[in-house]
């Protein structure tokens, strides 16, 4: 900016900041938080000035002054923004997300509105606070998978700042794992055996034979557990004997029952029945009571599992019968079975297709994920034996050849 002038050529005071250039053009420099500089451009300084001929219509100078000091205070006054005033803010931007997403997001403001941490002031908090924070947590007794959650909507809701310029940094910058210690239990599939001794127990036992036919299509077909209970009769097609999966069912903490989209994209796909599964799904689509009111969610209807009330059973519901009848199997015989619920179902069918030599997509595409590594290293159980099994499969068929 060159021969910077204090008058304009009309003989225009200039103001602090302002000044033209040898070309005629107006120019205004400014700074913004943490010192950076800035300049703003107009062929004209105020509204009322004429835009020379040739130059595309634009605001001028004074109109975007008054702008640019709006947004500063605006900035200025975001630096008063607390955590829990930020992550407010960042989940107003996130809209249609699905009912137990919205429920997370409640949990996590739950836990920031009880921690000091969340009543601090964003420009006050550094890496080292982050930190410090979640191992806090952690030492209070919070579990991995909770801090985890934590952190996955700090660290978004903080590099929202940074990219609104209200902060410098992201102090969430960080992994996870190298803060606190992974301590959440891995969830073990079943052998086959224990899965063969615990079904064969259902089926014998005078009160939890009830569950049998559920159970066993859990175990046999890597379903959710919210898409199991959203199965209606249509979704079973004994025709082209698959399961239809395009939904899931869920009933929220005020017990609305409400029916999603599946939990990913590729959570839509026809799961194929076996004879056995097919024939466990005609006992319970027979022996299925008829409700006085059939009920209706979200215009799914033909729900297969009813409550006592005629309402669709959830996952609530599964949980407790996996929970009191594993405890009755332990109560009964010496050898214990490992805690059971509905997803370790899910791992134990996953991991038996996988030992079996199921080809790896067809096995991701059956199970619903939209990452094969998340059916290879999550869902999968391969342990020393099965390495071994496999090697001398390998050496006896290297042995036929020959």
């Amino acid at each position: 900016m060159s021969n910077a002038k204090r008058r304009d050529n009309k003989g225009r005071a200039l103001q602090m900041g302002e000044n033209q250039l040898d070309d005629g053009r107006y120019a205004y420099r400014y700074t913004i938080p943490f010192g950076q500089r800035k300049t703003v451009y107009s062929w004209r300084l105020t509204a009322s000035d004429p835009m020379p001929a040739g130059k595309r219509k634009d605001k001028s100078l004074r109109e975007k002054i008054k702008e640019i000091e709006k947004k500063l205070r605006l900035e200025i006054c975001c630096e008063d923004i607390t955590v829990c005033e930020l992550v407010e803010k960042y989940l107003m931007t996130k809209t249609g997300v699905k009912h137990s997403t919205q429920t997370g997001y409640k949990f996590v403001q739950n836990i920031l509105a009880k921690e000091p941490f969340g009543q601090r002031k964003i420009a006050s908090i550094k890496t080292s606070d982050a930190k410090i924070f979640l191992i806090k947590m952690q030492e209070d007794g919070r579990g991995y998978s909770t801090i985890h959650t934590v952190r996955g909507v700090l660290r978004p809701a903080f590099q929202m700042a940074a990219d609104d310029d209200m902060i410098v940094k992201n102090p969430f910058q960080f992994e996870l794992h190298t803060v606190v210690v992974n301590d959440s239990v891995k969830r073990d599939a079943l052998t086959r055996e224990q899965e063969r001794k615990f079904l064969q127990f259902i089926l014998e036992d005078d009160h939890y034979s009830q569950y049998y036919d559920a159970f066993y299509i859990l175990f046999k077909t890597g379903l959710r557990i919210s898409e199991f209970c959203g199965l209606t009769i249509k979704d079973i097609d004994f025709r082209k004997k698959v399961i239809k999966v395009n939904h899931q069912l869920q009933r929220t903490s005020d017990m609305k029952y409400i029916c999603e989209k599946t939990k990913t994209e590729n959570g839509v796909r026809e799961v194929p029945m076996t004879p056995d599964v097919m024939d466990a799904f005609k006992r319970v689509i027979k022996l299925r009571p008829t409700p006085k009111i059939e009920p209706i969610i979200d215009g799914y209807s033909g729900f297969l599992f009813l409550d006592k009330n005629g309402k669709p059973r959830v996952a609530l519901h599964w949980e407790k019968y996996f929970q009191l009848s594993v405890a009755k199997y332990n109560k009964t015989y010496r050898v214990q079975l490992p805690k059971i619920m509905p997803h370790v179902c899910r791992h134990t069918f996953c991991t038996n297709m996988a030992k079996s030599g199921m080809n790896p997509k067809v096995l991701q595409y059956i199970m619903g994920h939209r990452d094969i590594s998340v059916t290879l290293d999550t869902y999968t159980h391969i342990k020393s034996e099965d390495a071994i099994a496999e090697m001398e499969r390998l050496d006896y068929l290297k042995t036929k050849e020959v």
